[in-house]
């Protein structure tokens, strides 16, 4: 059956492509949405670059026909802007007329009365307006397209208990897929298999899928610019971002469980060592609970520290780590000499003049295409599946991607997405099946006692 789906504004701005995916259903729009979208076209950041993008789209539509009357679309429906029932008096008095929550509500509650053949749905991902369409009895849904189910998102490893004999086979040209147990399931490329032996205690093992074949790992045992992981997970995110052919890595983990510290690590190495790379390059969604970044004073690098403290804190430990592992023979060079005073603000300062350390919000990476770059997108959670899927766009040639983040809903600011519905799980679940792609969950807190306690028993 045909059904009217009414969009709210919050959904067109955390898909704005969202009149494709209702397949052959009609598509309402409330004339006071695109009040909404004019007014937050020149905000700055996600937000105004999504409601410009809306409105284009809009406009390309529109050349196909006239939106009062509706348009088809390619999936079969229609869509259309609705100018009638632009009043509240339809609704109970408490609520406010000059808001434009109601404002649409009240567009629901006529369109549904008016066409009363056709199952007629708010679709909204504010929780408020759930709520107050629940009691008016108005249907409502939240946007679904792109949730992926956290339950069952993909970790990156699963355990796997086998024969002795054919763990040792590993070693000896890999163990083929055919091989393992059917209750294997779907296996990915670069899939770690943490082995265990049935049959002889304490024998165990990590192997990684690749061409059909799981094979050992090829760079364990090594220091990081001075760092070494501490477990099983971080082993295996070591092993994925030293390995050259992984193109896009996503690292999801808690607060404490090395994703920061490890990736930065890897880029220290990789870009001032082993010119693996031409420069590092971070970047952080900026979704503040005030003011945008514009409101903050000073250029760029000066309004992004705040926000980049995560890693002004990770090279500040690492340095540690490096000085102890090579005894600070060339920081003596770097430094003229003598026992150096590590000062983590020069140390970015004189990288960033040199260009070879950029940091960036994604404002400022639209139009760009990164080459001979590794780029660590950090707090990926905030970002919409749009917006990550723009940010691997500006992958050029040589250039490595790492989405780092938690996407549990009590590290997400962003109104536009939830654990569901934000650009790291959406990159997890569709990147997981390329051979130039990987991921991993860690899930063990290394931070210290008091921050294991605090991520997992609070």
């Amino acid at each position: 059956m045909v059904k009217n789906y009414v969009i709210d504004t919050n959904v067109m701005i955390h898909d704005p492509y969202f009149m494709y995916q209702f397949e052959e259903n009609e598509i309402i729009i409330p004339l006071v949405t695109l009040e909404e979208l004019d007014g937050l076209k020149k905000a700055e950041g996600v937000v105004g670059y999504h409601a410009r993008k809306v409105l284009n789209e809009l406009a390309s539509i529109r050349e196909e026909g006239d939106l009062l009357r509706g348009i088809p679309l390619p999936s079969g429906g229609s869509i259309r802007v609705e100018t009638n029932y632009v009043d509240v008096m339809n609704l109970p008095t408490d609520m406010d007329p000059k808001k434009n929550d109601n404002r649409i509500l009240s567009v629901v509650k006529g369109i549904a009365e008016r066409e009363k053949e056709k199952p007629t749905i708010l679709v909204t991902k504010d929780m408020c307006m759930t709520v107050k369409a629940d009691a008016l009895g108005i249907k409502v849904e939240d946007y679904e397209t792109d949730k992926i189910s956290t339950d069952d998102l993909y970790q990156g490893y699963q355990e796997m208990y086998l024969p002795s004999k054919l763990i040792d086979e590993m070693y000896q040209g890999g163990i083929s897929v055919e091989d393992l147990p059917e209750e294997r399931g779907d296996l990915y490329p670069n899939q770690f298999i943490h082995f265990k032996s049935h049959d002889q205690m304490g024998h165990e093992s990590i192997g990684k899928v690749q061409n059909g074949k799981v094979v050992p790992l090829e760079y364990t045992g090594e220091y990081t610019w001075g760092l070494k992981p501490l477990n099983m997970e971080q082993t295996m995110a070591m092993e994925l971002l030293h390995d050259p052919k992984v193109s896009f890595l996503s690292i999801i983990g808690g607060a404490g469980s090395g994703k920061t510290i490890l990736s930065i690590a890897y880029a220290l190495q990789s870009v001032l060592e082993n010119n693996r790379f031409r420069k590092i390059i971070i970047v952080r969604p900026v979704v503040p609970a005030g003011h945008d970044i514009g409101y903050l004073p000073g250029e760029e690098k000066e309004k992004l520290k705040p926000w980049m403290q995560a890693f002004y804190d990770a090279i500040d430990n690492l340095f540690d780590a490096k000085q102890k592992e090579e005894k600070q023979e060339r920081w003596k060079k770097d430094f003229h000499g003598g026992k150096p005073t590590f000062n983590v603000d020069h140390f970015i300062q004189t990288y960033m003049e040199a260009g070879i350390i950029e940091m960036k919000t994604f404002n400022y990476m639209r139009g760009r295409t990164l080459s001979n770059a590794l780029v660590i997108v950090d707090e990926a959670q905030e970002t919409t599946p749009h917006l990550a899927k723009l940010m691997l766009t500006r992958a050029g040639e040589g250039t490595k991607f790492l989405f780092l983040g938690d996407p549990s809903d009590n590290q997400i600011d962003n109104v536009l997405v939830d654990s569901k519905s934000n650009g790291l799980v959406y990159t997890v679940d569709r990147m997981k099946k390329f051979e130039i792609t990987g991921h991993i969950t860690l899930n063990q807190v290394e931070r210290s006692p008091l921050a294991k306690i605090a991520e997992m028993g609070m």
